[in-house]
């Protein structure tokens, strides 16, 4: 007779076999990818947050394109949504690692968010098609599928990597750190594919009359499905830590007690070393301990939204940037997946052939530097795409320019508008461009022309958001008006021709004809800046990002004790929240011209990076692993009774099935 049962402890399972009357215990190892320590349980983590990234960055990559295009916001408003999202996004993972650590444990509280994260990309699809409903009812589609995906993707981020760590044996501290690295390129893989194929399917797929945001969306959306089964098809081999209790309210509890304590205590009582140390007369010196190396590595993480302002602007001021641009070229995330193995076999390597000793918090006050420079080079190209690009007038709104050929000054008078009050001088630079109210979507504008004492009109029709040319030139019976569209996204050319005959123009690769007798050429792009222009800003962001993300996100989980590396995670997150705020506020209230705030930016950083960097020069690193050492409290005793209780329990029931079987 041949019985076997099975008691799970930590990584490993202890098979205790009985047969003929002989007990043996034999140690199986958990399986392995490829002979490697890596447990096959990480390749459906990774997977998943390939997926869950896609689902992510796919709908982020048109969003701002969305507000403005389907939803007729201006800039401004949609950049402050925009990282509203993205904050609250990396607000909610305060809540998933509550949930996780209190209730649920990581395994549930992923699977349950998700299924909140899928409906929410639901909601948003379905908000993004023009038959449903007016605009009202897209905008609070739109606004409650973006809430319901900041809770499901913000209630699961600290809960994935941390999930990931903990499939680890202890002693495979290189493999976890290296799964680090696997995992964000996971990201990036997942962020590159959906920032290439959301976009496409926005613009070259038509459906509903325009652009298919609904598609745009409907794919993320599927792709979160699939990272959910993924998820749920490895459940079967996951370690899964049973939560520990509300570990955040203890932690609550136990602040305020020491510093009610603290407070109310007199000269006379004894003096404790940490202020900490309060709350010894209620709460375990463990937890305590624990407290305090959560809370040094928070503080350390004071500085760190201004590296996620920057960061996250890629998405939003970069974005809109490149709109402006010649976008002929496209880069995204494809240099993460190039700089983090270039990083790791060759960069770090040499570092470490000069005897530098690269901790993580160096390599992310490096990474500060870098993300600094990065807006260092986006302010160099702002400045050139602003002598190229004239920005549209808002809604109700439209540019106007005059170009005076006449042979003397005029003066020009529009009705209900004081523009263009002085005269025009002949042959002169004209004024820039002026915003001229329309009043609604299009208005016919006579407009009145004093010409050598003769007054003449021209009578013009006016479309919003559009920009005009007015051309004046005279003839023998008086002055004669042509009015001319003009691109405004890129630098448009237009040459006038005040000769008898036609002519050819090359400019820049780029031919004009223009017809005689003030005769205008079509409106052709030539000379504008190109989005390739961009790559410097990218390639260092990359490099800050590899820099900074990577080992913020391997320091967050190496510093925490087992039953708060939830709860640092979602520290780690919300130094990205605080990163959206600060980009709000600076959006919102400094006014500047996009080249300052970009400058403003890089040199708060740099004043950042100086700040992280003397804070992290008297930072200790610590190993929570030694933890069980400094406190031998009873819970080990306690786990190692019950396996004894349970190998008891086995022998009697095995026992009693002996007795029934001789009868």
């Amino acid at each position: 007779m041949h019985l076997v049962h099975i008691i799970p402890l930590k990584l490993c399972y202890f098979v205790i076999t009985w047969q003929s009357s002989n007990w043996k215990f034999m140690k199986v190892e958990r399986q392995k990818l490829c002979g490697t320590n890596y447990p096959v349980c990480i390749s459906f983590i990774v997977v998943n947050e390939f997926c869950e990234r896609f689902s992510y960055y796919g709908m982020k990559a048109v969003l701002t394109l969305y507000f403005i295009n389907y939803l007729h916001w201006d800039q401004n408003l949609s950049t402050a949504v925009y990282h509203a999202f993205s904050s609250l996004c990396y607000f909610t993972p305060i809540l998933g690692a509550l949930i996780a650590d209190s209730w649920l444990g990581k395994f549930k509280t992923i699977v349950y968010l998700s299924v909140v994260y899928v409906l929410g990309h639901v909601v948003k699809s379905v908000g993004a098609i023009p038959s449903v409903g007016d605009s009202t009812i897209h905008i609070a589609l739109s606004m409650m599928g973006l809430i319901l995906i900041a809770f499901g993707t913000g209630g699961i981020k600290p809960c994935v990597a941390a999930f990931g760590g903990d499939q680890f044996d202890e002693e495979h501290m290189n493999e976890r750190r290296k799964f680090f690295s696997i995992f964000y390129m996971s990201i990036n893989a997942g962020s590159l594919l959906s920032t290439v194929i959301t976009p496409i399917l926005r613009g070259n797929v038509q459906c509903f009359g325009g652009d298919c945001y609904a598609l745009a969306f409907g794919v993320p959306a599927i792709l979160m499905v699939i990272a959910l089964v993924v998820f749920i098809s490895g459940s079967g081999m996951y370690k899964k830590s049973p939560p520990e209790g509300n570990v955040l309210l203890d932690v609550c509890r136990c602040l305020g007690l020491a510093i009610k304590n603290r407070w109310m205590s007199s000269k006379y009582d004894s003096k404790r070393k940490h202020w900490l140390d309060w709350a010894e007369e209620k709460y375990p010196k463990r937890l305590i301990h624990e407290i305090k190396m959560v809370l040094r590595v928070l503080v350390l993480f004071i500085p760190l939204p201004m590296f996620w302002a920057l960061f996250d602007q890629q998405g939003s001021r970069w974005t809109l940037q490149a709109t402006r641009m010649n976008m002929a070229f496209m880069l995204n995330a494809l240099l993460i997946l190039m700089f983090v193995p270039i990083f790791d076999v060759v960069v770090y390597p040499l570092i470490g052939l000069c005897r530098i000793n690269l901790t993580p918090l160096k390599k992310m006050a490096v990474g500060m530097i870098f993300a600094a420079l990065a807006f260092g080079a986006a302010t160099l190209v702002e400045v050139n795409v602003m002598k190229t690009v004239v920005e549209p007038a808002p809604r109700g709104q439209c540019l106007l320019q005059v170009y005076n050929l006449a042979d003397s000054d005029v003066k020009l008078s529009i009705p209900g508008s004081n523009l263009f009050s002085q005269p025009i001088k002949s042959y002169e630079d004209p004024q820039a461009y002026q915003h001229l109210e329309l009043g609604g979507n299009n208005k016919t504008i006579t407009v009145g022309i004093n010409h050598n004492g003769h007054f003449h009109e021209c009578r013009e029709t006016f479309t919003e958001q559009k920009a005009y040319s007015l051309v004046l030139h005279s003839k023998t019976w008086g002055i004669v008006c042509q009015l001319v569209s003009l691109k405004f996204k890129y630098c448009s050319n237009r040459f006038i021709n005040t000769r008898s005959e036609a002519v050819n123009v090359t400019m820049a690769g780029v031919d004009f004809y223009i017809p005689a007798d003030y005769g205008i050429s079509p409106n052709k792009t030539a000379n504008n800046v190109h989005i390739a222009w961009q790559i410097p800003q990218y390639a260092l962001m990359t490099a800050g990002e590899v820099m900074f993300s990577i080992p913020g996100i391997e320091f967050s989980y190496s510093q925490a004790p087992a039953n708060m590396k939830s709860l640092l995670q979602a520290g780690w997150l919300l130094t990205v929240a605080f990163g959206n705020v600060i980009v709000l506020i600076v959006a919102e209230g400094a006014g500047l011209d996009q080249w300052m705030e970009f400058l403003l930016f890089a040199g708060l950083l740099v004043a950042v990076c100086i700040i992280f960097s003397i804070m992290a020069y008297f930072y200790t690193y610590v190993d929570p692993g030694e933890l069980d050492k400094l406190f031998p409290d009873k819970t080990v005793n306690e786990d190692e009774d019950d396996l004894k209780k349970d190998q008891t329990d086995d022998t009697l029931y095995l026992n009693s099935i002996e007795k029934s079987t001789n009868m």
